[in-house]
């Protein structure tokens, strides 16, 4: 794995085109963070630094998106992760897919969506979100040490009162994607 340079993770970042005013707090935010001195990357767990990179990662099809549901968060989410230190957030994507979904070679498009979170209080996750475009029939082995499962929602039924407080946004921003 090569190591990323902050330039092309400014890059991937920059790319981004914000849905809301939210997103483009977020977006400026993160883009201000990126330029500063400031580390990237989680070095240790839970919160050092306080702020650092992680990704979410939805397979989605053309009714609905997979979601796990995560046993330490007790909410159904995207899959996904931190990004360790040198690590493209693409790269990121797809060692989580595999560690977390058992599934390689999928190709991670750009990322499609930013957030930052403040998580139990102690740290700010900032977060690329990207849209996988896969089948329901993908064999998946989802870790049973971090899910208690792995199920595919239509986009009508996803559970946004148990899920990440953003993805109700995200797939807003999805359905003008695709549209």
């Amino acid at each position: 794995m090569s190591r990323a340079p902050r330039a092309a993770i400014r890059a991937e970042v920059a790319a981004i085109i914000a849905l809301d005013e939210l997103e483009a707090e977020h977006l400026q935010a993160s883009l201000a963070w990126i330029d500063s001195d400031a580390e990237l990357y989680r070095r240790e767990k839970p919160a050092t630094p306080p702020e650092h990179l992680s990704t979410y990662f939805a397979l989605v099809d053309e009714a609905g998106m997979l979601l796990v549901d995560h046993k330490n968060a007790k909410l159904w989410l995207p899959p996904g992760g931190h990004v360790d230190p040198g690590e493209h957030p693409r790269d990121a994507v797809a060692r989580e897919l595999f560690e977390e979904l058992g599934v390689s070679g999928l190709p991670a498009p750009a990322a499609s969506f930013i957030t930052r979170t403040e998580v139990a209080g102690h740290h700010l996750d900032v977060t690329l979100w990207y849209a996988l475009p896969a089948s329901r029939t993908l064999p998946l082995r989802y870790d049973q040490t971090e899910f208690n499962e792995a199920r595919w929602f239509d986009f009508n039924q996803l559970p946004y009162s148990d899920s990440d407080p953003h993805l109700a946004r995200f797939v807003a921003k999805l359905a003008k994607i695709i549209a």
